[in-house]
């Protein structure tokens, strides 16, 4: 497996946590509370996020992405669905 593959991966899973975090576990906090499941859901999201952004320098530092490409995968990161759009658009060629 290459690092792009992996990237894509963590593509995947990252943008799973985190919307398995504001769609669930945020109502389940703050509308129902009930905030057991936010504690490991977020700390599951977090070591994704960050893995996701050292991924993302590895494979644009081998690939020789330019700026563009670099703040569209940062800005991916913090919004929902967007590493899945990144995934589509950069990584699935």
């Amino acid at each position: 497996m290459n690092n792009t593959s992996f990237l894509r991966i963590l593509a995947v899973l990252e943008g799973i946590s985190y919307l398995l975090l504001l769609g669930i576990c945020m109502p389940l906090k703050y509308v129902y509370e009930y905030p057991d499941p936010t504690r490991p859901v977020g700390m599951v999201h977090g070591i994704l996020f960050i893995a996701f952004l050292i991924w993302v320098v590895l494979v644009g530092t081998d690939k020789k992405w330019d700026l563009k490409t670099y703040s569209y995968a940062f800005v991916s990161s913090l919004l929902p669905f967007g590493t899945f759009v990144f995934d589509k658009k950069y990584l699935k060629k």
